[in-house]
């Protein structure tokens, strides 16, 4: 991307119905990590998050606690969703919730549009609905239940009885955009991503589009239709319209022009409502479609995907309070290929952590700032005469920038640290090789040591930049330890190798401390 292009992302909205886990932590690491590097190189950055608080779900949930659902939102967001934000070090620009002012008017005004244009009509439907997943579901969906639901059809991601609903309701022509989406699809291959969920998009397009429910008259908690209070909005029509309604649609034309169209990450399960539904929305809105849509996979814990109903469902907090946040985002971005599935396990994260980020980064980091300290009393030295093995440390500095960047403009965040690593392990071979502890002990060797410490400096200076949209806590305590100018997140990511360099070093901690016990 070009200096200032305009770089917006957003993970979906989260339902407030219960509090987060690892699964949900992990899309907003990954959109975090991606808007950090976009904002440190130079692009007009943007990030949303929020809650998904109407619907079915919401109510029964709220009910069965003896509360109203305003009530459940407002507690769950304030001890939960909110604080998970810190939890993970999230610098997300704006929080929108379904239940803002803000969002609840500009939805009702893009519904009247699309009914005064001729999109909606009435109409009667009968289905399977799941309230696990607010969705009416095709028989294609469902399984046959087992223990308890045995000889029923239950859902296939909740693993719950479906329930049978016939309402009459409004209506979205989303049968009318199927060519339309195809097209889309066609011109533009990347819009969907990664490739197997393009194909199954295109695939589900292809075999048929019925038209949309939007609509909900048997319960009340939701945005009331505009033209009719007796109906209340379907919770995912309401739901996809934050990705506009936050950033100035219907009311701040100006803005919304600024920031819009978006980067959606989702997780693959809700792939379908991002990549067909809400374009088909935006073009009957006359609205651009989104700039694309990245279907991440599951977070599996012992081959399952993450569940509070099965039980599988990590807090967040369970991994920050023993490892740390910068291990949290660094393991699940690191470790998993964007895009795939991926198993967490305590013992590869306490393994990973163990040797990249304590004895392969952390380690580096120290020995340099130490050696530095011990044999110039904390002077940066001098490169004085650079030969091949720092010609060739100096090149990997460019190319783990380079690659970095690249790496990120496709969305794939562990090709970015990948990239990155090679430095680091470059950097540990160096050091290995010229043995600054050695060159120490002859004063013949002096401006030979002061060479190889600049150049190790410099490397490890590097890799405070490059790190920082991933580790940001000890990049900071890195590049503050290095004496090197200003903020480390305000130097241009794209142009890492070029950083300015400090002129004494000051005391270190360890950047990722040893952990004797593992939870």
């Amino acid at each position: 991307m070009a200096d200032g292009s305009s770089f917006y992302i957003t993970t979906p909205i989260f339902y407030v119905n219960d509090v987060p886990h690892i699964g949900h932590a992990y899309t907003e690491v990954a959109a975090d990590v991606l808007a950090r590097w976009h904002r440190q190189g130079g692009d007009e950055t943007w990030m949303l998050t929020g809650t998904d608080e109407h619907g079915q779900k919401i109510l029964r949930t709220a009910t069965a606690n003896g509360v109203t659902p305003k009530e459940w939102a407002d507690k769950l967001v304030e001890t939960s969703w909110k604080p998970l934000l810190e939890t993970i070090d999230i610098a997300n620009d704006d929080f929108i919730r379904t239940t803002d002012e803000r969002h609840e008017a500009n939805v009702q005004k893009f519904l009247q549009h699309l009914y005064d244009e001729g999109h909606i009509y009435t109409g009667e439907y009968e289905g399977f609905y799941c309230v696990g997943c607010e969705e009416y579901k095709q028989p294609s969906d469902l399984v046959a239940g087992t223990g308890e639901y045995e000889g029923q059809q239950v859902c296939a991601i909740h693993s719950k009885p479906v329930e049978l609903l016939h309402e009459k309701n409004y209506f979205f022509r989303m049968s009318a955009f199927a060519d339309r989406l195809l097209a889309l699809y066609e011109e533009r291959p990347d819009f969907v991503q990664p490739e197997s969920a393009r194909n199954e998009v295109v695939s589900f397009v292809k075999s048929g589009l019925s038209d949309l429910s939007i609509s909900r008259s048997t319960f009340d908690w939701g945005i009331k239709v505009p033209w009719d209070e007796s109906h209340v909005v379907y919770v995912w029509f309401d739901a996809l319209l934050n990705y506009i309604t936050a950033i100035g649609y219907g009311e701040d034309t100006d803005e919304f022009a600024k920031r819009w169209p978006a980067q959606h990450l989702v997780g693959k399960d809700i792939l379908r409502f991002h990549a067909v539904i809400w374009p088909a929305m935006l073009l009957a809105a006359g609205l651009e479609v989104p700039r694309g849509v990245f279907g991440h996979g599951w977070l599996l814990v012992g081959g399952e995907k993450m569940s509070k109903s099965k039980l599988t469902g990590i807090a967040p907090e369970q991994i920050t309070d023993t490892f740390g946040s910068d291990a949290f985002r660094y393991y699940f971005l690191r470790a998993i290929s964007f895009g795939q599935d991926g198993s967490f396990s305590w013992e590869d994260l306490s393994a990973r952590y163990q040797a990249e980020l304590a004895n392969g980064f952390g380690n580096l980091a120290s020995r340099v700032v130490a050696m530095i300290t011990r044999y110039r009393e904390g002077v940066v030295p001098a490169s004085v005469a650079p030969g091949e093995a720092e010609a060739a440390i100096a090149e990997v500095e460019r190319r783990a920038t380079d690659a970095s960047w690249a790496a990120i403009g496709r969305i794939a965040p562990h090709e970015a640290i990948a990239a990155v690593w090679e430095l680091v392990d470059a950097l540990n071979g160096y050091v290995t090789e010229q043995e600054p502890w050695v060159l120490a002990k002859d004063p013949a060797n002096a401006e030979r040591l002061d060479t190889v410490l600049a150049t190790a400096y410099h490397g490890v200076g590097t890799l405070a930049v490059l790190l920082s949209p991933v580790v940001p806590k000890a990049a900071a305590k890195l590049w503050s330890a290095l004496g090197a100018p200003g903020k480390v997140q305000d130097v241009r990511v794209d142009r890492a190798h070029e950083w300015s360099l400090g002129a004494q070093v000051s005391a270190l901690e360890p950047l990722f401390p040893r952990i004797e016990t593992t939870a």
